[in-house]
């Protein structure tokens, strides 16, 4: 009889798998390896935004554009964990310099140094600039050179990316970022994070040629200010005291330096260091009014320049018409230069007599208003503008004044004052404001604040006036 063997049951010995539990632990390899992958992603994206978190603070922070632009390869080079960066800039000189260079091997980066100055020296060499815009660009051809001789001069093995830096859609430099890993790609968002750093760069050097034209500007208001202050001083600080006549002027100056000009000059300097006492003075007194063609800084100087020679030439004693002559003959080479000339009124009175001697160079006539027929009598001579022509004569003309009769000199900045549809304040509104004021106001300084009221309600009180106002106005007081 032969014994059949039993079935062998199978072993429960634990040092053997289950295919059940060997299936499981393959399963959960991967997941490790995914929460790794993200784990790692995360802290890239981490180390990205703090690197370009720091370069934003910088950019806020550093006023020296220097200092700034010692990061810019460094940290094109870690945001996009390359070996190192190099940043070009195209100077308006027509020249390509090496700004900056980063490179985590010291050793090769002496070599790139050395290769990428050869570069720079040869393409400066060949460059030929081009205007846009006002201001110099390199042309398509130089940076296309440029990305080619850097290319072949770090080799075929290095994995080369560059961008452009624009300020006002000017190029005005590349930022360059290289890798010797030849598993390296440049990806879209690797290649959006150098580009990201550029536009930095390119934001940090526009706002440090922001700074210094502000700068520029800063120091030129200072000397405006300071040239406006030297032209106050020039002016009349108050209205002499002229016996038998009261006085008022002011002069306001469309920009800080104006060309518009007035003055009162004593016929002889004793009689200022002679009277101490504040009374009024019996000697004979200049008043002169004028205007620059043009305004602003040029025409301040020129006041200025007709200021000295006017003044220097009232001591000679001359007539009105023969002052007005030697000072055309003086200033006609500078103004002919220049293209600006003056217009000029310039009067004399005697309190003792109450005569006005004048003679006019093509400005606005003064208007009298003669207290006595209660009519306006304009002042005027033949003459042309001073500087126009070397060899013009000037006529002398006097006037009679009366107890209560006003004269008013002007400067055109109240005629041409225009508002917002475009008309004129014009003579004939003036004159008419002029009549007006003369009839209802008390003393010449209600009569100059009426006028410049009546100008500025014309214009609009919220409207500046475009062009200087000077006004100057005196009466005759009573016996």
């Amino acid at each position: 009889m032969t014994a059949v063997p039993l079935s062998r049951q199978p072993s429960s010995s634990p040092d053997r798998a289950s295919p059940e539990r060997t299936g499981a632990a393959a399963d959960i390899t991967p997941v490790f390896a995914l929460k790794e992958l993200v784990a790692r992603l995360n802290r890239e994206q981490r180390k990205i935004q703090d690197l370009l978190s720091s370069l934003g603070f910088a950019l806020r922070s550093f006023n020296n554009l220097n200092q700034f632009l010692e990061l810019i390869p460094l940290m094109a080079s870690r945001v996009t964990d390359c070996d190192g960066g190099a940043l070009f800039l195209f100077k308006p000189n027509g020249q390509v310099r090496l700004e900056r260079l980063h490179c985590q091997d010291t050793q090769w980066g002496q070599d790139l140094r050395k290769a990428m100055e050869l570069v720079t020296r040869q393409l400066s060499a060949s460059l030929a600039p081009t205007a846009t815009n006002g201001s110099l660009a390199v042309s398509p051809g130089t940076i296309s050179a440029l990305d080619h001789q850097l290319s072949h001069q770090l080799g075929e093995e290095v994995q080369l990316f560059g961008t452009a830096i624009l300020v006002k859609n000017t190029e005005r430099g590349r930022l360059y970022v290289f890798s010797r890993d030849p598993q390296y790609t440049w990806t879209e968002t690797r290649q959006k994070l150098v580009r990201l750093v550029a536009d930095q760069t390119a934001v940090a050097i526009e706002n440090d040629e922001l700074t210094v034209e502000l700068r520029k500007k800063e120091r030129l208001d200072r000397e405006l200010e300071i040239g406006a202050e030297i032209q106050l001083r020039l002016l009349p600080r108050q209205c002499p005291k002229i016996h038998g006549v009261e006085l008022a002027a002011c002069c306001k100056t469309a920009n800080r330096v104006g060309g518009d000009y007035y003055d009162f000059i004593p016929a002889s300097y004793d009689q200022l260091r002679s009277k101490k006492d504040g009374s009024s003075e019996m000697g004979r007194w200049s008043i002169v009014i004028g205007d620059v063609m043009g305004k602003g800084v040029p025409a301040g100087l020129i006041m200025t320049m007709t200021r000295g020679m006017l003044r220097a030439e009232v001591l000679n004693a001359h007539s009105p018409a023969r002052i007005l002559q030697h000072l055309n003959r003086v200033m006609y080479a500078d103004l002919e230069n220049s293209n600006r000339f003056v217009t000029l009124f310039y009067s004399e009175y005697d309190p003792t007599t109450q005569t006005l001697s004048y003679s006019n160079a093509a400005h606005n006539p003064p208007l009298l208003w003669q207290a006595a027929s209660q009519t306006i009598k304009r002042l005027d001579t033949p003459g042309m503008l001073v500087g126009l022509d070397a060899d013009t004569q000037y006529q002398d003309a006097q006037v009679q004044l009366h107890s209560g009769d006003i004269l008013i000199y002007y400067t055109d900045g109240f005629t041409d004052a225009a508002n917002q549809n475009g008309e004129r304040f014009d003579e004939e509104n003036f004159t008419q404001a002029f009549e007006w004021a003369c009839q209802q106001k008390k003393g010449p300084q209600e009569i100059l604040d009426y006028l410049f009221g009546q100008v500025q309600a014309f214009i609009g009180a919220s409207n500046r006036n475009l062009d200087d106002m000077t006004l100057i106005v005196m009466q005759v007081q009573p016996q």
